[in-house]
Order: C-alpha cells, then sequence, then structure tokens
C-alpha cells in the first residue's frame, strides 16, 4: 500500500509533537554539534568551549523544567521506545542539572584546558544525552542503546587527563568490566524479548502478571538488573567504582558518581514499579523482586561504609561513600511504594549537591597541593576557612545531619521503609514485614557506622595540625567560592523547607499505579 496524504499528514504531527517532547535531548544534540564544529573554525581553534557547554546545558534544563512543570505528559512516543511521563521527566532534571554544576565546576577548576575543552564537554554532553535516554527508555532494545550511550562516554572520560597511568588504567578497566556487563544485560534482555515475544517494558510486565516469575523470567531480570547494578556500583558489581574514581579527575568522579546514579536510578525505578503497577496491588513483585533488592541493598550499605575506613584517599574514600549512598537509594525502591519513589527523588537533588560539592573541594585541593590524601587537608581550617567549612557541610549532608538536604532525603528513605514494613505486617504475605523491619534496621546503623569516615575528614581539617609545610596554600578564588557557598546554601534550604520539593517528587512518584 502506498501512504495517502492523510497518513503523511498523521506522521507529520505525530513527528512534530515527539519532538517538542525531545526537545531537551535535541539540544543536547545541537550542543555537541556545535562543539564538533567550533574546532574547524580557526578563530576558535584555541578558545576554551566549555561555555558553548554551559549555554546547551542551561538551554536543555530551561525546556526540561518547563515540560516538568507544564505537566502535560503525552505517554509513549517515537513508537512506544521512549515515555514521556513526570517520572522521567524530573528524573531527566536531576541528570541535567548535574552535567551543568559538573561543567560549572570545570570551568572553576582548569580541567580541561582550551586546547581539550572541545573533546571533553563532547564527551561529557554525549553522555548526559545517553543518561536522559535512560531516565525515559521504556522498550528494551532503547534502554540497551541508552545505558550504551551513557557508558561508552563515562570510559573515554575516566582516563582524559593526559600522562597519568592511574588514569588509563581506571579507563582500561571501566571499558574491560562495562563490556562484560553490557554483555550480561544484553542476554537477559534476549530472553525477556524471547519469552513474551515483545520488547516493551509495558507488554513485558503485562506478560510477568500473567505468566509469573518462572524461571526463564527470573534469569532474564536477574541478567538485566547486572547492567543496571554496575551502573549503581551495588554490591556485587561495586569493583570497577574505587580504581575508576582513584584514577579519574576528581570533576570527572564526581560526574560519573551523581549523573550516571540518578540515570541508572530512574531507570531501575522504572522497571520496578512498571512490574509493580502490572501486578493491580498485589504482593507479587515486593515479595520477590523487592526482598532481592532489598538485600543487595543491604550488602551494598554495608560494605560502602566498611570498606570506607581504612581509606586515605580522598575520591577512593568518596568511592565507597557512593556505593553505600546507592544502598540507601535502592533501600526506597525495594518498597515498590509511591512513598518510596518520592523519597528517593529528593534523595537524589540533595545528592547531587553534596557529593559534587565535595569533589569539587578535591579538585580545588588538588590544583593547590597536588594531592588528594587526607593529609593535604590537615589544619585547612587555618590556612582556607571556606574550603573547610564548605567542605565539612558537605560532608554532613553526606552522613545526614540536620538541618542538611541530606538529613531530610535519608528521613524520607527510612519513613517510606518503616509505613511499608507497616503495611506488610498488617497485610502483607508472612515475613514480608519483618524483611522491611530489618532493612530500616540496617540503614539506621550504617548511618551511625558512616560517621566515623565522614568525620575523621573534618577532624583533620577542623582539628588537626598540618603535617608539614605546603608549598601553596589551598586557594578558591571569589567565584569558586559563590559556587561552594551556593551548594551548601541549597543543602540548607532544602534541609529546612521540605515542602516545595516534595511535592514535585510527590507528583513524578504518581506516574506509576502504585498501592
Amino acid at each position: 500500500m502506498f501512504p495517502t496524504s492523510d497518513n503523511i499528514q498523521k506522521l507529520q504531527v505525530a513527528l512534530q509533537n515527539d519532538l517538542l517532547v525531545f526537545m531537551p535531548e535535541l539540544v543536547l544534540c545541537a550542543g555537541i554539534l556545535a562543539l564538533l564544529l567550533a574546532r574547524l573554525v580557526p578563530p576558535l581553534d584555541r578558545v576554551h568551549l566549555g561555555g558553548v557547554a554551559l549555554v546547551a546545558l542551561v538551554v536543555a534544563l530551561f525546556t526540561g523544567g518547563y515540560q516538568v512543570c507544564d505537566g502535560v505528559w503525552s505517554g509513549l512516543y517515537f513508537a512506544g521506545m521512549l515515555t514521556a511521563d513526570a517520572w522521567g521527566g524530573f528524573v531527566r532534571m536531576i541528570v541535567l542539572a548535574s552535567a551543568l554544576v559538573t561543567v560549572i565546576l570545570t570551568l572553576l577548576t582548569g580541567i580541561p584546558d582550551k586546547d581539550d575543552s572541545a573533546d571533553f564537554y563532547v564527551l561529557l554532553l554525549g553522555g548526559t544525552l545517553g543518561m536522559t535516554l535512560m531516565t525515559s527508555a521504556s522498550h528494551l532494545l532503547m534502554i540497551f542503546i541508552a545505558v550504551e550511550m551513557a557508558s561508552l562516554p563515562g570510559y573515554a572520560l575516566a582516563g582524559f587527563l593526559k600522562g597519568k597511568k592511574s588514569g588509563s588504567e581506571a579507563s582500561l578497566k571501566y571499558v574491560v568490566y562495562g563490556a562484560a556487563a553490557s554483555g550480561v544485560m544484553l542476554y537477559g534482555m534476549t530472553l525477556l524479548a524471547g519469552t513474551f515475544g515483545t520488547g516493551t517494558l509495558r507488554d513485558v510486565s503485562a506478560g510477568i502478571a500473567a505468566r509469573g516469575l518462572d524461571l526463564p523470567v527470573l534469569a532474564g531480570l536477574a541478567l538485566t538488573f547486572v547492567g543496571l547494578g554496575f551502573k549503581l556500583a551495588a554490591v556485587p558489581f561495586q569493583f570497577w567504582c574505587p580504581d575508576v574514581f582513584e584514577g579519574a579527575a576528581a570533576e570527572v568522579a564526581g560526574f560519573l558518581s551523581v549523573a550516571s546514579k540518578a540515570a541508572a536510578i530512574g531507570l531501575t525505578g522504572r522497571i520496578l514499579l512498571t512490574l509493580n503497577a502490572s501486578q493491580q496491588g498485589g504482593w507479587g513483585i515486593p515479595a520477590s523482586l523487592g526482598v532481592g533488592v532489598a538485600v543487595v541493598a543491604m550488602i551494598t550499605v554495608t560494605f560502602g561504609n566498611l570498606a570506607a575506613f581504612a581509606q586515605t584517599n580522598l575520591k577512593r574514600l568518596l568511592a565507597y561513600s557512593t556505593i553505600a549512598h546507592a544502598g540507601y537509594m535502592l533501600m526506597a525502591l525495594a518498597v515498590l511504594t509511591e512513598a518510596g519513589a518520592s523519597s528517593v527523588l529528593y534523595y537524589l537533588c540533595a545528592y547531587v549537591a553534596m557529593n559534587l560539592g565535595a569533589f569539587g573541594v578535591v579538585a580545588l585541593i588538588r590544583n593547590a597541593t597536588g594531592s588528594e590524601d587526607i593529609s593535604a587537608v590537615r589544619g585547612l581550617v587555618r590556612r582556607n576557612p571556606l574550603l573547610a567549612i564548605t567542605f565539612t557541610v558537605f560532608l554532613a549532608s553526606l552522613l545526614g545531619l540536620p538541618p542538611l538536604a541530606g538529613f531530610a532525603g535519608k528521613f524520607q528513605v527510612f519513613s517510606a521503609v518503616y509505613e511499608a514494613a507497616k503495611t506488610a505486617t498488617a497485610s502483607g504475605p508472612p515475613g514480608l514485614g519483618a524483611v522491611f523491619y530489618v532493612l530500616l534496621a540496617v540503614g539506621a546503623v550504617n548511618t551511625a557506622v558512616s560517621a566515623y569516615y565522614y568525620l575523621k575528614i573534618a577532624r583533620a581539617m577542623l582539628l588537626d595540625d598540618a603535617e608539614e609545610p605546603v608549598c601553596r596554600e589551598p586557594q578558591a578564588s571569589a567565584n569558586a567560592g559563590l559556587f561552594l557557598v551556593a551548594l551548601c546554601a541549597f543543602l540548607f534550604a532544602t534541609g529546612v523547607v521540605w515542602d516545595p520539593l516534595m511535592s514535585e517528587t510527590a507528583k513524578a512518584a504518581i506516574a506509576f499505579s502504585l498501592r
């Protein structure tokens, strides 16, 4: 059959609507093209191009924010490969904000230099593009493509520093481990698509609801979650994280720790919550996959906190902290409730500010002293009070002390787990409530345990004396100081006044029909 004029007109209208929803990603693509073409213009050949990436991310963030505020979502688009809903829109905002803060940080710290700026920001925007697709992917094929688009630029960014052996080694490890995880995930997706004859996430979820969690389905889901666990650095797939973070630049490590984790949480949440919604209020998914996620969350948070005890390199310590925080986020998803989904989004917002702020301070200290060990921050409060105070605020928020956003996010996660435990005990299958109560206890104990290594850094900055005179005192320019103070102000504001952000996360959480 030949296409008619009516069919062509319908396709044009549908394409226009889809492109409007896809506008933030189109802006990122335009930014990538602008960076690539800029090197062909002689006057721009030796100009730092961070401003181009900054403008692209600001425009993308504005368009994505407009869609979130507008609140009108079209559901499936691009032939069902992507989904436009409140959940994906909010997580996309977090990813774009993470990339924007990272670009500002790189402009303040001077990495990359002007010669390498185009390549660096092309990789950063390319990775961000893949992560935004992860937040909206609704087809197994699109999930795999988005994960790979997010991963490949990260491999190059990890080893971007020239002449640094540890960076090259970290990049190689990241590539090898990432390729293995991608292969396992692809095999799991193949099992699911072959079992149900479709790759659409909603159809697969409906098929699981009708068929049940038999061996092929469990195998497919388990192998698929291997790839997501790798992106989250969840146990037992966390082995790449400390080496990569230690070898990469602090700016890159900060970006990978927040943007990649936000995208992975968004995609993991979409899969779990869609599966749960297909059960129409039953306890099958919470009692099976939810328990599995809870066990992984408990092991992950415990391993991350205990492994951080012996670390003396700040980036490596923050890498294990990143693993622990992945465990806290998985706790919120494990209960598969609307409150849990809302709390993990709030937690992500706080995590972006406090973790990127911590890595930003490490980058500024590295520029001044050439060291990234704890010894470099001893007596920092007497040498640079601003860096010491802001770093202490970031660490206190990571620990979860009030009145900071880290406390607000962690409180909401624990509250969601507690409410789910009460509900499961009253009306759920036997033992499920007990699992959630144990999950809550493990989270609370680990919060207390993590105080040791966070306060160890704070003590070194505030109470200890410098071990030896340093050639250069850590300095922070006016712009860098304003950047750190702005992040601290955000943590205080969202830690004291919860309602504005909570209302937005609650709207995003109801994108799924939760019990």
